[in-house]
């Protein structure tokens, strides 16, 4: 028997796997806000840090690059990239409309089990929110998304609605905490939770998106902007929703 062939293919393994999880690594650091805005990338301490070669840094960063996490100037190295006002709010008119369909294909897809789990979640929520624990309360919102995400069923979508979210992670965390969205949040949540209960895939929809425009307000809020507001939110303070 030939033992080389296992050990190459463990090697193979481990040397496309690295960059994999190099990857992961620096993007956590990156939401964990441990390298922050602005900031700029060294290569030689990652290596450090994570005892590797340069070179799996390398393709985690020009993979993190193509995430929309980080950018590359030339002559200047690797940053953390900062999404301006204006980006940020294109991105949460993109939400809204994603946020719609993905009410739509939960509503007709969980099932009794996945809402019951939804609700142990928002009592999770509940507790983060009273103790004001605005890291945590985040962290629990995104898992909370991220149910719903599976649940809706669409790769593509799923690929899609992630890599706006990491961009938008630092602003909503600020729109929690500066924005009023922590004693508002909860109740926003379990009325979508409530919409998808109900099986009406138009009404669960319109629950999402209202969220997504209620949190887009709230963004305003927190970096001190004038409200434009969204058509929707518009529309649905008019009429008294």
């Amino acid at each position: 028997m030939n033992s080389s062939k296992p050990a190459a293919a463990l090697a193979f393994f481990q040397s496309n796997s690295l960059p994999m999880l190099v990857q992961e690594e620096i993007e956590r650091l990156i939401m964990t806000g441990e390298l922050a805005v602005g900031t700029r990338v060294n290569e030689s301490e990652l290596a450090q840090r994570f005892n590797t070669s340069r070179g799996p840094i390398r393709e985690a960063l020009r993979a993190l690059e193509e995430a929309g996490l980080v950018r590359n100037e030339k002559n200047r190295g690797v940053f953390v990239r900062e999404i301006s006002f204006e980006e940020a709010d294109e991105i949460y008119e993109l939400r809204e409309a994603l946020e719609e369909i993905i009410g739509r294909r939960v509503a007709r897809a969980i099932a009794p089990d996945g809402i019951e789990r939804l609700k142990g979640m928002l009592k999770a929520m509940g507790s983060a929110a009273k103790a004001k624990d605005v890291e945590q309360y985040a962290q629990l919102n995104l898992q909370f998304h991220e149910v719903l995400l599976e649940t809706a069923g669409s790769q593509k979508l799923i690929e899609t609605y992630k890599r706006l979210i990491k961009e938008l992670l630092l602003f909503r965390m600020r729109a929690l905490d500066n924005g009023g969205g922590l004693s508002v949040s909860v109740d926003e949540h379990r009325d979508i939770v409530d919409a998808i209960a109900s099986g009406d895939a138009e009404r669960a929809g319109r629950v999402m998106r209202q969220h997504v425009a209620d949190s887009r307000s709230r963004m305003h809020t927190a970096m001190g902007r004038p409200d434009a507001g969204s058509p929707l939110s518009n529309s649905s303070n008019q009429q008294g929703a």
